[in-house]
């Protein structure tokens, strides 16, 4: 069992269109995806997501560089690389004229998966299917569709699954069951690789965040340390008595009333305590009904790490 499940080094990836100039997706992009881990592949509306997604399903030729899946190099073993890996689409493309079960066999056929090892039932009663086995595909609302793609990635029991973009469109019961299926398939060792523009869920599910813009990978850490960056914190306090303007804080802390009558003061931990903040708003002849504190979340990293400057 390889310690990374998957390697990208020095991947890189240049379009070029008929007549336009050539376009570099990708520049030599180094990344580890550790074994075992919910990984969470972020970035802006053409950063490189997708294209990188693509290289890995093998439906995306590279430009240069070395990819490796359960330790298969794509070039050297490409039939055991695209084995070992399992991609969910964002698309919800299905044939609309078979059953889930039908749709599981042909893919099953496809893998080379031997009859007698398949796990069709088991797969539909997991996504929730069971009961939708042979119903034609295109009868299935747009939760059972994003369900099927699931199973199918998962009918050759890939060791690495890919999903991109799983829960856009799918509402709050399908997206629980989802992420609960998918921790399952992470405790049985499945390492998972997911793109999200729902940063809360990224922030929530992965363990592991790598940030690409401009086909540059700007940040890859365990999701506390990323977290950790940023040194801001805000305090919210609610006075007793509504506040006309902000008082004078210290050098450094930024003071504004929000819309709901709250004092919110945003400081940096490294060089403002709280007691200050607290010892400051007294000092203001102000009375605290209530104060909470507000960390930074990973869409504070995420745009400070991809917003122009």
């Amino acid at each position: 069992m390889p310690q990374n499940a998957v390697e990208l080094i020095g991947l890189t990836k240049t379009y070029g269109g008929s007549g336009a100039a050539p376009k570099q997706a990708l520049k030599a992009l180094d990344l580890a995806i550790p074994q075992g881990s919910i990984f969470g592949l972020l970035g802006p509306n053409g950063a490189g997501k997708s294209t990188t997604i693509n290289i890995l399903a093998g439906l995306v030729n590279k430009s240069g560089g070395t990819v490796r899946i359960w330790g298969f190099d794509q070039d050297v073993n490409p039939r055991q690389s695209r084995a070992a890996i399992g991609v969910v689409p964002q698309e919800l493309n299905v044939d609309p004229f078979f059953s889930p079960r039908a749709a599981l066999e042909v893919q099953a056929g496809l893998y080379g998966v031997p009859k007698s090892h398949r796990r069709t039932d088991e797969i539909l009663a997991a996504v929730g299917l069971a009961d939708k086995a042979d119903a034609y595909a295109r009868t299935l609302s747009g939760g059972m569709r994003r369900r099927l793609l699931i199973a199918k990635a998962l009918v050759h029991t890939p060791p690495v699954l890919v999903l991109d973009e799983p829960t856009a469109g799918v509402d709050i019961e399908l997206r629980r069951m989802l992420w609960a299926y998918i921790r399952q398939l992470n405790a049985a060792g499945t390492t998972i690789i997911l793109t999200t523009h729902y940063l809360e869920e990224a922030q929530e599910m992965c363990d592991r965040i790598g940030i690409i813009d401009n086909g540059v990978l700007v940040a890859h850490d365990a999701t506390a340390n990323l977290l950790a960056r940023l040194d801001g914190k805000t305090m919210v306090i609610s006075p007793e008595k509504a506040l006309d303007q902000p008082p004078v804080m210290p050098q450094g802390v930024e003071a504004r009333l929000r819309p709901d009558g709250r004092l919110a003061l945003t400081y940096r931990r490294g060089t403002t305590s709280a007691e200050t903040l607290l010892d400051a708003v007294r000092a203001a002849n102000i009375r605290i009904r209530d104060v909470a504190t507000e960390e930074a979340d990973l869409e504070d990293v995420f745009l400070a790490l991809t917003s122009p400057n």
